[in-house]
């Protein structure tokens, strides 16, 4: 059993997303915090994505969970098996982002869906879902997520380039979508899960705060939705599912550098490269 009971998986359906609480309880979060971190393979590849106002957000992705803290938080039994609830299915591991907002100047990022961009990599079904989980509390302050509430069942909408680095979700669509769902400011303390659909409309503020807002956002594809073009995200991937007692029992441990296949600006134009 996943971390979503049925009545919880009912509620993602309707509303395309939902919050658990102390996914990760304050010890796991401790352990998971220290490896990334810590960790050189992540501090050296680091770039930024500039909003348009110039701000930037620091972001890195790998496409492989290794046996790191936080590669196996991403194996855990409680998010494989939600999501194999969620998508209908195996599913495997997409890719892992952490974006990091620093104080004062983190920037923003427009509305936009997931799905917007993992389009164009030759994905045929929106069968993806990601799970977010914050190193610190999301605040309206420090640049939460904010998410128009049942917006996934709109279906695709096409994306154009802002003038920063960024796609954003076509703009008169937009207006429909903001007129017709709720905005919802998914505030989170670490540990916290928000399990969303790769569809629904998402966006966050800039980062105004004294304080840095730094996210875990770990992306599933289901297994027969296998991409048709070559890019820059794994193909089916088995993936190795961990029982969830393998975090506190490893403990601190850092990423090899090889199995994660880190990836940095250079191999992401900008079309390819999302984040929340």
């Amino acid at each position: 059993m996943g971390a979503l009971n049925s009545e919880q998986i009912q509620s993602f359906e309707k509303d395309g997303f939902y919050i658990v609480r102390n996914l990760f309880d304050n010890e796991e979060m401790a352990i998971i915090r220290e490896a990334v971190e810590t960790d050189p393979n992540i501090q050296s590849n680091f770039f930024d994505r500039e909003d348009n106002e110039g701000l930037s957000t620091k972001l890195i992705s790998w496409n492989h969970p290794g046996d790191s803290s936080y590669g196996l938080a991403a194996r855990s039994k409680r998010i494989v098996e939600s999501m194999e609830e969620l998508l209908g299915g195996e599913v495997y591991h997409y890719h892992t982002k952490l974006t990091a907002k620093e104080p004062k100047e983190g920037g923003s990022w427009e509305w936009h869906q997931d799905y917007g961009y993992w389009y164009h990599n030759g994905i045929q079904f929106p069968y993806m879902a990601n799970v977010i989980v914050p190193l610190d509390p999301a605040t309206k302050e420090n640049g939460c997520l904010e998410v128009l509430k049942g917006s996934h069942l709109m279906g695709r909408i096409d994306h154009d380039l802002t003038k920063g680095d960024q796609a954003w979700a076509d703009q008169e669509r937009m207006k429909w979508a903001e007129e017709e769902f709720e905005t919802v400011h998914c505030e989170m303390e670490p540990g916290d899960g928000l399990f969303f659909h790769c569809n629904l409309l998402h966006r966050s503020a800039a980062n105004r705060s004294e304080n840095r807002r730094w996210y875990l956002i770990f992306c599933y594809n289901a297994a027969r939705n296998n991409p048709r073009l070559e890019h820059n995200h794994p193909f089916y991937t088995p993936l190795q599912m961990v029982d969830d007692e393998a975090i506190k029992n490893t403990g601190v441990k850092l990423s090899d550098g090889k199995v994660e296949d880190f990836r940095t600006k250079r191999t992401n134009p900008p079309r390819l490269q999302q984040a929340s």
